[in-house]
Order: structure tokens, then sequence, then C-alpha cells
């Protein structure tokens, strides 16, 4: 569709911002990344520089984001049978998104890390004096409640599909548990970026949808938290 005037291309553009958001759940994911970094930079003294390399970031992984979406309905769009350039295209345009996130991990990293550090080393020292079997105890308990709450939902089995997600509870448990042991920062990260990891494989896999893993995640980490909790006071 050819545009008349420069409304119009405006016009265009934002209604292909709009498609990519409604239709791609992986776009909504980066703006809501994006809203809460842009947020918790509020509360931190960054540079002029600082600023523009997250805003850069953030619009780097949108646009990929944007981009790939634009090579997937092109493709589908030539053929609806299976083709190895095809294939090629998809991969190639789902790489180049890929990059884009971890270049944004890497800048969030290289710009908050520091600064977080001294405060998230305060408050896990604070709560580190617990015994181990309460990691132990958490796990226990999460899975309990994992499998009550698939009993009253009447859905899936205690380790597969339904609501929550065990496999994401688990996760996010051990990855809660693991941060408030350690008393550092960077383990504590990697603890959580497995954890999304085992989330995003139940949804990748169809095992699970995205409210189901959601829920997990919060009932493994509310639980090791307050067990936790109860034990330090």
């Amino acid at each position: 569709m050819k545009s008349k005037n420069l409304i119009d291309s405006f016009n265009y553009a934002i209604d292909g911002i709009f498609y990519a958001f409604k239709t791609q759940r992986n776009m909504k994911i980066h703006f809501v990344l994006a809203i809460i970094v842009l947020v918790f930079s509020l509360f931190f003294n960054l540079s002029k520089l600082e600023f523009i390399e997250v805003v850069f970031a953030i619009a780097f992984v949108l646009i990929a984001e944007m981009v790939n979406t634009a090579i997937e309905t092109t493709v589908d769009m030539m053929t609806d049978k299976f083709h190895p350039l095809a294939k090629i295209a998809k991969n190639v345009a789902a790489g180049a998104v890929l990059i884009s996130a971890v270049n944004a991990l890497i800048i969030a990293y290289l710009i908050f890390f520091d600064r977080i550090n001294p405060f998230t080393k305060i408050i896990l020292v604070k709560i580190r004096e617990s015994p181990i079997h309460v990691t132990f105890i958490s796990l226990i308990v999460v899975i309990l409640l994992t499998i009550i709450f698939k009993v009253r939902f009447k859905e899936g089995t205690p380790m597969k599909g339904g609501m929550p997600s065990a496999h994401s509870a688990v996760a996010f448990c051990l990855a809660t548990a693991v941060t408030f042991m350690s008393s550092n920062t960077l383990i504590g990260t990697i603890s959580f970026f497995l954890a999304f990891m085992v989330g995003q494989s139940r949804i990748e896999g169809k095992i699970h949808n995205f409210l189901q893993v959601l829920i997990g995640a919060l009932l493994g980490i509310i639980i090791t938290i307050i067990f936790f909790q109860i034990v330090r006071y």
C-alpha cells in the first residue's frame, strides 16, 4: 500500500507496531521488560551516555522483533508448504532477535550490576543465616501445593500440564533459595535465568501456557521467601 502523505506513512507505521504487539507473544514480553527497565532506571543516577545505551538496546530488540515478524509474514504469504529456504529465512531472522536480546542483557548487566550489587548484598546477607533444610522444606511444600492446585483445577498430572506449572514452581523455588544462600548477585541472576529457561521450555513445548508458568514461578518464589523469612525472624 502506497502512502499518500507523511501522515499516512506515520499511521501505517503505528499500525505495524500495533500488529506486532497484538500478534507476537515475544513482542509483549519485550514491551513489558522495556517498561520495567525504564522505570527502574529512574532510581539510579544514569549518565546521558548510559541512558542512550539503554534506550538503544531496547529499540534494537524491538526493531529486530518487528523485522522478524515481517520476514515470517512474508514467507508465510509466499508459501504454505515446508521449504528449506523458508526455514533458513525464519531461523536467520530469529537469530537476529536472539543477538539483539543478548546484547541488551549485556548492556543492562554492565550498567546496572555495580549499582544494584551493594543493595542486594545487604538484603541477602540479612536473610542468608538460615538452615539448609529450609530449602528442602520449601521445595517439598511447593511440590505439594502444585499438586493441590492441579487437583483443585483438575488439570494435567503432578508434573505435566495444568495449573500451575510444577517445573516452573520447583525451578524458581531453587533459584530463590540459591540466591538467598549464596549472597551473590551474579549467582542469583544466573539461577533465575536458568529457572526462566525452564519456564520458557514449558511454554515452547506447549505443555503449559504463559499464565500457568507465571503462577508456578510466583508460587515457588513466594513460598521460599516466606520460609526463609520465618526462620530468619
